[in-house]
């Protein structure tokens, strides 16, 4: 079977299932029972000043029949001492040592601050240390999260004095809500991070209440904007992680979070350049024996494909994302209807007809019976046709020869060049 165990920046874990810094990790005993179903790591709920939470904390979104698409919670970091955490902490490790444990940090942007919850958290024998500059709720109206980390100067000088004492490695752990995060990603690596985390929770709203007309979550009739998460949120990361990794300047380990729901994800994740991945809302759907179908899943696809480590996956795909102007113009595909398969519902005639190009025709065969068919040289390959079809296979997407490739950058430079002649 293939080897699952990972170094993710000196951090060495079992498997690249890791818990993320959230509800799940909250106490010692968590950590222990999912270290027990097989989690390779786990990211401890963050640590700094303890806070008070309010009640209600959490809404989900739930989308045609399927439950938690979305998850939105307005829950802060820990609200329990710092000195039962790090006992707790210390106990884990000490029982599953080999069992990669990080702990999140938040305090506010003072030097001193840092240098003494990083002396502190190392003393109970964490393998690395994660800087949460990424919550968007709570803790970045008090200056800290979201509100430190969309400031790159503010992520290099917070970076930079961890690193002025940790003695493990230390992940910065990045918010998307910011127009480029390969900005702050830039400014981590700047201040000496071992490694970056993405993405934290998007800014977000679960919904309002049309009986009551509160928000959802609501405490006390009043609401505040969350963090949203879960599988909706999945290309929205899988992008970000792949901008860092293809960016020569952030040359350091990746660990990818963000709707990481089964082994596929993580596999994507990794092929766009994650080390680690990090999950959270999957086990608060399912629990912490999902980690199990990952494990099987994730060994077995890579002794499908003969790969025999996991690091043999990582950053594989990334040479392959690009900017639109590297994409050949002259690629084509059209759509191609089976119709042995084709249910007749009509649903990528009615989506051409309305919203597309208009070039799947509704004909009658000799014998009478309806059929659709496309007229390729019309068709331009959207895909949409085969993405609202119900049938596996009844529409094929098909390449077909059309001359010689030609990029946009590559048409502009010799249109350039035929000006100068």
């Amino acid at each position: 079977m293939a080897d699952l165990q990972i170094n993710f920046a000196g951090i060495q874990a079992p498997n690249p299932f890791w818990l993320a810094s959230a509800p799940p990790t909250n106490t010692g005993y968590q950590v222990q029972r999912a270290f027990e179903a097989g989690w390779g790591g786990a990211v401890w709920k963050t640590l700094g000043d303890p806070i008070l939470n309010v009640s209600s904390r959490f809404a989900a979104m739930h989308f045609n029949g399927q439950r938690v698409a979305g998850f939105n919670n307005i829950e802060l970091i820990t609200d329990r001492p710092l000195e039962v955490n790090l006992a707790e902490i210390y106990e884990t490790k000490k029982k599953y040592p080999n069992h990669a444990l990080i702990a999140s940090l938040m305090v506010e942007p003072e030097q001193e601050k840092w240098h003494e919850i990083v002396k502190r958290t190392e003393a109970a024998g964490v393998d690395g240390l994660e800087l949460n500059f990424g919550c968007p709720h709570g803790m970045a109206e008090r200056g800290m999260g979201s509100a430190s980390g969309q400031v790159p100067e503010l992520v290099e000088k917070q970076t930079y004095w961890v690193k002025e004492v940790a003695q493990t490695p230390v992940i910065v752990k990045l918010t998307p809500n910011i127009t480029d995060i390969t900005a702050t990603a830039e400014a981590a690596v700047q201040g000496g991070a071992d490694a970056i985390s993405m993405i934290n929770t998007i800014n977000s709203l679960a919904g309002v209440d049309l009986d009551t007309w509160n928000t959802v979550p609501h405490v006390g009739g009043k609401g505040a904007h969350g963090g949203y998460c879960g599988p909706a949120v999945k290309p929205i990361a899988l992008n970000m992680v792949a901008e860092c990794a293809r960016n020569p300047r952030i040359n350091v380990p990746i660990s990818g979070i963000g709707g990481i729901s089964n082994w596929k994800d993580a596999a994507e994740f990794m092929l766009m350049g994650s080390g680690s991945v990090q999950i959270c809302t999957a086990a608060m759907h399912h629990g912490f024996s999902i980690v199990e179908d990952m494990i099987d899943g994730l060994s077995n696809y890579l002794d499908s494909k003969q790969i025999p480590s996991v690091e043999g996956l990582v950053a594989k795909s990334v040479e392959r994302y690009s900017d639109w102007g590297n994409l050949d113009l002259n690629y084509k595909v059209v759509a191609r209807i089976n119709n042995d398969t084709c249910i007749n519902c009509n649903k990528c005639h009615i989506a051409c007809e309305d919203t597309s190009h208009q070039c799947i025709d509704m004909l009658t065969s000799p014998d009478g019976n309806k059929y659709l068919e496309v007229r390729e040289e019309d068709c331009v390959g959207c895909n949409l046709c085969s993405i609202v079809c119900p049938v596996e296979g009844a529409i094929d997407m098909v390449e077909i020869p059309n001359g010689e490739p030609m990029t946009w950058n590559e048409r502009q430079a010799v249109l350039q060049q035929s000006v100068k002649s």
